[in-house]
């Protein structure tokens, strides 16, 4: 375990990271963020894209599980009912229990665990911490926020790091 804010790989998308290419490496469990990595923020409904990695995935014999940190009541929930998947909601990230909570329920070692998320601060950092592979996506969408902008700013030089260590 590792509190290394550095990811294995920057990918331009969740739809970019190969379910075959996981499986290939072992990777039997998916963790992934919801906001601005699975959907942009107030996306309710899953698009066919996402739809169609979720089944790529499954038959790949890879599962997804939904590790979220929305407060939003019902935000996780929802959405996770539509993809039809797991989820939890309220994880704590960047600790490390929630990852560790997420693995027990879905009977995955970290080894065969990737999370994907949009942010090195939470989901990169907490993935490593769990002993867990972080892999991170650009995030989708910037606008609403102006502390978005200086996180994502602050974050640059991890995501540079991590795009020269890509894990597929």
């Amino acid at each position: 375990m590792s509190l290394s804010p550095i990811p294995r790989g920057l990918y331009s998308s969740v739809t970019d990271i190969s379910p075959q290419l996981l499986a290939a490496k072992g990777i039997r469990l998916v963790l992934a963020d919801l906001d601005n990595t699975l959907v942009a923020y107030r996306v309710t409904e899953p698009p066919a894209e996402l739809m169609a990695w979720k089944a790529a995935l499954e038959a790949a014999g890879i599962r997804l599980f939904l590790l979220s940190n929305s407060r939003k009541p019902g935000r996780a929930q929802n959405f996770a009912e539509k993809l039809g998947i797991p989820y939890q909601g309220h994880s704590g990230k960047p600790r490390r229990a929630g990852y560790l909570r997420a693995m027990e329920r879905m009977g995955a070692r970290p080894e065969e665990t990737v999370m994907v998320g949009d942010q090195i601060f939470t989901d990169t950092l907490g993935a490593n911490n769990a002993g867990v592979i972080p892999l991170l996506v650009q995030p989708i969408r910037l606008a609403g926020n102006p502390f978005r902008y200086v996180r994502y700013a602050i974050e640059t030089p991890f995501r540079a790091l991590g795009k020269r260590r890509p894990f597929l």
